[in-house]
């Protein structure tokens, strides 16, 4: 995973609601335990329904998708961050983000953001406006205005780091193996 500081990209925006993990990556695709090459099937059977919102990504690009309320409801699957990411996707941003879709997105280096209703809305609408994305100041940056967002702590440094929990606890090997000695 490549760290992440800012992102600055156009939005894409799909104002669907209820996006679910099985619309993201369809379950016919979860046969592998290996992220790349899963972005073709990002979507698969839903892109023809969001004809001209979902434009096509190119793989290791830094696409922001907003998506409508509740994304990434139903089942747990980290394949559905996955096929974002190999899609070319790198932050989605709702009002509303299932949390166990938000915290598989974080721990595999998709920025999931949740911004109140109002600004929600007006992002919605804004297909091909500019945004920023700043890990480090949890700021989402649009038409001028800055506007601070949540993100974990140890997500947040996990993105900065390009790292996930286990490269984390790797990376303190030496100390962890010191405390165990003593």
């Amino acid at each position: 995973m490549e760290p992440i500081k800012t992102i600055v990209s156009t939005l894409q925006t799909v104002p669907v609601a209820n996006i679910d993990t099985d619309q993201i990556i369809p379950a016919r695709f979860l046969t592998t335990t290996d992220s790349d090459g899963l972005g073709q099937f990002a979507f698969a059977d839903c892109r023809q329904d969001w004809a001209g919102n979902l434009r096509p990504c190119r793989p290791g690009s830094s696409e922001v998708l907003v998506a409508g309320t509740n994304f990434g409801c139903g089942s747990s699957r980290e394949h559905a961050p996955w096929a974002m990411v190999d899609y070319g996707i790198k932050a989605v941003i709702s009002d509303r983000i299932a949390d166990i879709f938000r915290s598989n997105a974080l721990k595999n280096g998709l920025v999931a953001i949740e911004v109140p209703t109002e600004l929600h809305q007006q992002l919605l609408q804004s297909a091909g406006m500019s945004v920023e994305i700043d890990i480090e100041s949890c700021q989402l940056r649009f038409r001028g205005q800055a506007y601070d967002f949540a993100l974990d702590p140890f997500a947040q440094l996990c993105l900065l780091q390009g790292t996930d929990a286990l490269g984390f606890l790797l990376a303190h090997r030496q100390h962890i193996d010191n405390y165990w000695k003593n």
